[in-house]
């Protein structure tokens, strides 16, 4: 047990060098190449983000806007653009037609948690799940998340895991999360 406690506090130092820097001049890490400011809310961060022009553009179509613009908080974990080029070939072009709007909400919403969840608590979550931590996303669908060296790993519910790439973007209405590959619910 002492084995893992001490593996976990060196989990938690981890995270936190991360963003030291920017956290001690009370800003966030910089995300596709913009300041993510903490006075802004989750939609008006993204937009600014050249790594995110998929998922807001995802998000406009899913008519998510305004409960992202919401006072939440929430806790996103947002795939980047590259993470939306590792779907096979047409995927994101057939989701954003009309017809499957019902299922990019659900992928989109997939990536949600009600809830702030920074990567403090995450931590919190896997020590008292003993290494592992199960979470209820928007869409009602559960993710998993583990400690992987020094990288925070998600699972989906068809087995693809996708790593944090950046971790706590502080947004007005809760959290980011940025991750490398699109989570997908049953």
């Amino acid at each position: 047990m002492k084995k893992f406690s001490l593996m976990l506090m060196l989990v938690v130092a981890a995270f936190a060098n991360q963003n030291a820097y920017a956290q001690m001049k009370n800003t966030n890490p910089m995300v596709g190449g913009a300041a993510m400011l903490r006075s802004m809310d989750i939609v008006d961060n993204a937009v600014n983000s050249a790594d995110h022009t998929t998922l807001v553009a995802s998000v406009k179509v899913a008519g998510l806007v305004e409960t992202l613009k919401s006072k939440g908080p929430f806790t996103v974990f947002a795939p980047t653009n590259a993470a939306f080029d590792k779907l096979p070939a047409g995927t994101v072009e057939a989701l954003v037609k009309p017809e499957n709007k019902a299922m990019l909400t659900k992928i989109l919403t997939y990536h949600v948690l009600a809830g702030k969840f920074d990567s403090k608590a995450i931590a919190k979550r896997i020590k008292a799940g003993g290494g592992t931590a199960q979470f209820k996303t928007v869409s009602g669908g559960n993710l998993w998340a583990w400690m992987s060296g020094d990288n925070l790993m998600l699972k989906d519910e068809k087995g693809g895991t996708s790593t944090v790439s950046i971790a706590n973007v502080y947004q007005s209405n809760g959290v980011i999360h940025v991750v490398d590959t699109v989570l997908m619910p049953n």
